[in-house]
């Protein structure tokens, strides 16, 4: 008996025993299952710092996006070697000069680096002035060149203008136009696709046919259509605001659709019915009892459909139907590349392609690590 009674405890027993006191919270699982996908863990990363980027765009931009140079400037590349190839610290770009000799083909001068005129590069140095969220005027930049003079690590476009720097200042009307879209869209979806799923009969059959008219109109010519409505003259905030009006107007009916679906299925549940029961209020049973259970899929479906905007955005800002001078947006920015032979010369133009692919991967990324954190069945 003194044996058995000192025998260790089964193995499931320890485990009760080791496991942690108190219950685990909702977000706590959702977050401690997105840890587990290093894909939507990568997505939060990215879209952190695309939205750090996108607040403190004046202070990550090495120049100032207005200002010019010598146009279609090739990309500088930062260097640790001096001429004779040692190596040195700090780092270092390379401006492009003509030299003495002539290419014996063409019999101009050959332009190569300035090996003479080394331009150093620092962290926190002065450069271009400029106010921090428009209001705390400051002079410091996260990266550029010691003595303030212009450094091009994307090159130029055809103004002679920074490409990194424009694209860095454009990912905030970018980001703000796609934030502002999917806010919208998600307010009027998710309260349509509640109210027409939870009081159903009639009322939801005219709903739906309604959001079906919507869904049915061909969306590329109606934006052309709309956004040609606005005269060139007009202020560049108008134009911005009808952009994202219209934006907002052509996508909330699929929302609304997947917030009916999930609500038509919610409306059958038992604490439901108890609430209708014990006298509860349509808006309270919809808002306080409905709304919290379908806010789940509401947040996985805004992750994903954010990159759809910025998508959308940046193809009417090359068609110039999104964004005017001077605000500076990626799909402006694209304008540039709708000669082929310019991207044939200067394939540098292309950049800002590249800041929208890193944030369609970082939102979806992050919206499939949500979506199997949320419901991992």
């Amino acid at each position: 008996m003194l044996a058995f009674d000192s025998a260790p405890p089964p193995p499931h027993e320890e485990a009760v025993n080791n496991a942690p006191l108190g219950n685990e919270s909702y977000l706590a699982l959702v977050w401690r299952r997105l840890r587990r996908s290093w894909t939507g863990v990568m997505g939060l990363v990215l879209v952190g710092l695309l939205l750090v980027m996108a607040i403190f765009a004046d202070f990550f931009a090495p120049m100032d996006p207005k200002a010019t140079d010598v146009g279609f400037a090739p990309p500088q590349v930062m260097s640790f070697h001096d001429r004779d190839g040692n190596l040195t610290y700090p780092p270092r770009v390379y401006a492009l000069g003509e030299s003495e000799e002539l290419d014996p083909v063409t019999f101009q001068p050959i332009v190569g680096p300035d090996y003479d005129n080394p331009r150093l590069l620092g962290f926190f140095v002065k450069g271009a002035e400029y106010r921090l969220f428009g209001l705390i005027p400051a002079s410091r930049h996260f990266f550029g060149s010691v003595d303030g003079q212009p450094v091009h690590f994307l090159g130029t476009d055809k103004f002679g203008r920074d490409v990194l720097s424009r694209a860095i200042i454009g990912s905030r009307i970018s980001l703000t136009i796609a934030l502002t879209v999917v806010f919208i869209v998600t307010m009027i979806g998710t309260t349509v696709g509640m109210v027409s799923g939870y009081f159903g009969g009639t009322f939801d059959t005219w709903v739906q046919r309604f959001v079906e008219v919507v869904l049915a109109f061909p969306q590329l010519p109606l934006y052309l259509a709309l956004t040609s409505l606005i005269p060139v003259t007009a202020p560049t905030n108008v134009f911005l605001g009808f952009v994202i009006i219209v934006m907002s107007a052509l996508g909330w009916a699929q929302m609304s659709r997947e917030v009916r679906g999930k609500t038509l299925a919610l409306a059958r549940i038992d604490y439901v019915r108890a609430a209708m029961a014990v006298g509860a209020t349509d808006r309270r049973i919809i808002f306080q009892h409905i709304f919290p259970n379908v806010m789940s899929h509401v947040i996985v479906a805004v992750t994903l459909h954010i990159p759809s905007v910025v998508l959308l955005e940046s193809f009417l800002g090359f068609l110039g139907f999104a964004v005017k001078p001077p605000l500076i947006s990626w799909g402006l920015m694209l304008q540039d590349t709708a000669n082929y032979s310019v991207i044939g010369t200067y394939p540098w133009i292309l950049a800002p392609v590249g800041f929208v692919l890193i944030t369609v991967f970082a939102f979806n990324a992050l919206g499939d690590g949500l979506r199997d954190a949320v419901d991992p069945y």
